[in-house]
Order: C-alpha cells, then structure tokens, then sequence
C-alpha cells in the first residue's frame, strides 16, 4: 500500500534568522521605561559612530488596548523619527528596520530575539511572569556588584560561557558586547556564478567557452571558491544535464526574469547569506579584481560593487549583495523592476573604483569572446 504524503499547506520556504524586526535585534527588559530608555541614550552616541541603529519604543493607549509606537533611527549623530498609531502588525515590521545594522527594542511593550536583562526590583515580579521571552539571554545588567541575580533568570540562561554581567555604569562595555556581537554575525559570503543565460547573442553557451584551459563557469567558481564559504552554479532546471561541474548547482526558482532571478533564487535558498554574485561572461575576471571587491566588502550597505567608467553605472554582476537586499529586490519586483543595476543606483552601496577597468569588460558575442583572448594574451 503506498504511503500517503503529507499534505502541506504552504511551500517550505527557508525563514531568516533574527526576531519580528530584525536579523540582529535585542530587547532590553527587566526595568521601568524610563530606567531603560535612559540606558538606551547612553548606549546611542557609542553605538552609532559605526553602526546604524534604530530603537523600537512603544506606549500603551488604555482606550483602545492597543500599542503606538516610536521608532528613531541613528546613524553617526543623525536622529530621525517614525511613529506609528497602532504599531504594525508583527510579519510587516522587518521593512521599517531593513536599513539598520541593530535595533534596539524596549522589552515592556516588545518581544525580541535576544536579551539584556536588567535586575531591578521595581519589575521583578513583571519579570517573573515574562521568563518565555527570555530566549537567548546575552547579557544581564545589575545596579551594585552586591545585587543577586533572580533564580527564574539563571534557569533560562542557554549559554554561561558567552553571557555577560555588567554593572550598569559600564556603557562602554555594554556597547563593546553589542558590537562585537554584530561582528560575528556578520552573513558569510557565498559565491554564485551566474550561467542561466541563453547566450543568444554568442550563439554557444558563454559559461562553457575556454578562456584559461577550463570552461569559463569553472574558472570564475573556482576564484570565488577561494573567498567564499560555499559556491553554486546559478542555471535553470533544464540545463542540468548539459553543465558538468564539481560545484553545486542552485536552481532558478524565479523563472523568465534572468540574472534577476537567479540572485533571488539564491536568497530564496540562503536569505541569511551575502552573497559574491559573477556573470559568467566576465572573461578577464582574475584573484586581484575579486580580493580587491571582498576587501572592501561593507555588510552596513545594501552591496559592494565596482563603478564601472565606460558605462558610469555601478557593475551589477560584479558584486556582492548583502542579506537586505532580498526584500528590497523583492519590492522592487512588485514595481514591475528586474534590473539589478536600479537597484543598486537606487539604494545605499558601497562603490569602489575599478583599479583595473578593462577586466570588467563583457563578452556577450564572437567579436568579443576575439578581443576578450588578445586581452589575455597581453595580460599574460
């Protein structure tokens, strides 16, 4: 008798990591609002000098049940302000914060993905009967050394090696555990070498042509490999069988809409990493032109590209693009946008000069795929 399938209701779609807000959230809780907004402004002008930080605070409207909100933004002593009357619901917040590298939430109207615990007596019993949000506890602050840590917070600590107890006085301290914490999260690079294309224009496969002894697909995911964690073969289902590789291949799940696609096919299966995108038909691509992008690789910003001279555009397939730019590519999508090159003229990244602009040339047909080996034999 054959086994039934489990019916699902929805296609597993792989989540991003964080909370409701951010990939990199942390709530403050345990302590009145003034208590915790005031740690908050202490916290701010450390914080921002390298980070973008927005704080997430609320206030209970007692007519209506319901939380408004406030959110401030802060980046490198700019303040900016966004309120909300109710606060939105809980699935639409990440597009409020999606420009921000932290933020910063008020526990006693929020819930957040990771904790700073205060003691304080004016809210422990609150407290007590909140211990389901203590999830992943990463630090915990007292008033005097002499002050005992309550029993239902020790239970739910997950990690004593990594958890921090600060005096609360030790702002410094407490902002270094921040940062240092957002630079281990920093989203590892992936490489993804883009060979979905038809090559009309060549009339061959452009990620099969031999430029250095190899198919030319090969050649590029062979350098990324060198700064990348993992990387695929981006190409569409039907090109399984004709692409022999020893690398993965990662298929176009946003079909018809080309390069586009098959960057947010890759965010689709890896939302929480960045990732080193390389059109295969780049053919003077060499080590230095992708140490020189990985050196000045800024997770802060949307992507890292090259500003190309001949086209005075920033190169889009040249280019590494960070976890925020999924839902971002996404909504350019719903306006009728696949290009990547407006996305990235119309967003915040970090673009460099070319040291060496000539090897950012394209070879989309025969006459360049000629100029493209002279190129080479010249560089050689």
């Amino acid at each position: 008798m054959t086994a039934l399938k489990k019916h699902t209701k929805h296609p597993g779609l792989t989540k991003p990591i964080g909370g409701e807000y951010h990939r990199n959230e942390w709530v403050i809780i345990g302590a009145p609002c003034e208590e915790i907004d005031a740690l908050v402004q202490e916290l701010l002008p450390i914080l921002s000098k390298s980070l973008k930080v927005a704080y997430l605070n609320g206030d209970h409207l007692k007519k209506t049940k319901e939380t408004t909100s406030e959110i401030r933004y802060f980046d490198n002593g700019t303040d900016a302000q966004l309120s909300f009357n109710p606060t939105p619901k809980k699935k639409q917040g990440r597009k409020y914060f999606n420009h921000a590298d932290l933020v910063l939430m008020n526990g006693n109207y929020f819930i957040g993905d990771k904790q700073i615990v205060l003691i304080n007596e004016k809210k422990k019993e609150s407290l007590s009967q909140k211990t389901d949000r203590l999830t992943q506890i990463k630090m915990i602050l007292i008033e005097r050394s002499s002050d005992v840590i309550y029993d239902f917070v020790l239970e739910k600590i997950q990690d004593e090696k990594s958890l921090k107890v600060f005096r609360l006085k030790e702002i410094e301290k407490i902002a270094t555990t921040i940062l240092n914490d957002f630079i281990e999260s920093t989203p590892p690079l992936y490489g993804l070498i883009l060979s979905g294309g038809k090559s009309m224009r060549m009339g061959e496969d452009k990620g099969a042509l031999n430029y250095r002894g190899i198919p030319h697909r090969e050649f590029e995911a062979r350098l990324a490999k060198k700064f990348c964690n993992q990387t695929f073969i981006s190409c569409r289902k039907n090109q399984e069988e004709l692409i022999e590789s020893k690398f993965k291949k990662l298929y176009d799940s946003f079909e018809g809409l080309g390069p586009y696609g098959g960057i947010l096919s890759a965010f689709r299966e890896h939302p929480d990493s960045a990732w080193l995108v390389l059109a295969c038909d780049y053919p003077l691509l060499d080590e230095s032109v992708l140490r020189q992008l990985v050196d000045a690789r800024n997770p802060s910003k949307l992507a890292t590209c090259f500003y190309n001279p001949e086209t005075e555009h920033p190169e889009p397939l040249v280019t590494i693009w960070e976890p925020r730019a999924y839902p971002v590519m996404l909504e350019f999508l719903t306006q009728g946008y696949s290009c990547a090159k407006k996305v990235l003229i119309n967003s915040e990244v970090e673009m460099i000069e070319m040291k060496n602009p000539t090897k950012l040339m394209n070879a989309n047909n025969p006459a360049d795929r000629e100029r493209s080996l002279k190129l080479l034999e010249s560089m050689e």
